[in-house]
């Protein structure tokens, strides 16, 4: 789980409650015409922006901004070392076992391609084509997201236009102003909430979560070609290494002889 996103929502949640309790009740924020207009009007503008195919990935896109399932750089790394210090002991035919072993659909494919002896630049076309449609596919879950944080607030103001066109109607009674105004007021409220505090933000987290799976591809992707090229393993490392933040740099360990299946390894962790 990704505890950055469980905390900030459940933090942020109980601080805004808080505070519109604060000088009174909290049902006072409550307008059922607002959360038609906004909520409603937001969903229904989406539907009508994208197809239904795109709509229905919703949910699971939402889904992966709460979610770790991107593979540790680090270790990638290390399981690529020792997959180059194998072939360079034993032949690629080697590798044909550790390669159907493997967790991850993309590693599994490129090392697969290699030990059936493919050409190294269709190798690296098939790896580069693959992970440029995993990054469309990410951008249509995370503008999905955006376009929606683009319409909250829009519909707010609609419902903030129509709670001031009744209140103006009604200004001969003083008991419709209230209404009018909560309508205004409420529902402006309710689209920056959605756009600022929920959408956006989600939309953000995919973003950041579709980067660090794309980097991770590109390292799987250099170092697929560096074992089949025969590289040192040693050089193989450096190269690999050249990915990562100095910092994540001294993480990665030498894992002679020890377990190359990867742990999790679902592909599209930012897209579902």
């Amino acid at each position: 789980m990704d505890l950055a996103t469980i905390i900030g929502f459940a933090a942020g949640t109980f601080v805004l409650l808080h505070a519109l309790s604060a000088n009174g009740s909290i049902a006072s924020f409550w307008d059922w015409p607002s959360v038609q207009i906004t909520i409603g009007g937001t969903i229904f503008a989406t539907m009508i922006n994208f197809p239904m195919s795109k709509l229905a990935s919703l949910f699971p896109v939402i889904k992966n901004a709460f979610i770790n399932r991107t593979l540790n750089p680090s270790d990638v790394i290390s399981t690529l070392v020792s997959f180059a210090e194998k072939a360079r002991r034993e032949g690629l035919l080697a590798l044909e076992d550790d390669a159907a072993k493997l967790k991850d659909p993309f590693l599994q494919k490129g090392l697969s391609l290699v030990v059936d002896g493919t050409d190294p630049e269709l190798v690296r076309n098939i790896l580069e084509t693959e992970l440029a449609f995993l990054e469309e596919r990410h951008k249509a879950g995370q503008g999905l997201l955006e376009v929606m944080g683009t319409y909250a607030p829009a519909f707010g103001l609609i419902g903030t236009v129509i709670g001031l066109i009744q209140m103006l109607k009604r200004l001969k009674d003083p008991s419709a102003i209230g209404a009018g105004m909560a309508t205004a007021l409420v529902t402006t409220f309710y689209g920056a909430v959605m756009a600022n505090f929920i959408l956006l933000p989600l939309a953000g987290k995919l973003k950041i979560k579709s980067a660090e799976e794309i980097l991770l591809k590109e390292v799987m992707i250099e170092g697929i070609l560096s074992i089949q090229a025969g590289d040192n393993p040693r050089i193989v490392e450096e190269k690999l290494k050249a990915f990562l933040a100095p910092r994540m740099r001294k993480t990665v360990k030498s894992r002679r002889g020890g377990d190359t299946a990867l742990p999790g390894g679902e592909e599209e962790a930012a897209n579902g």
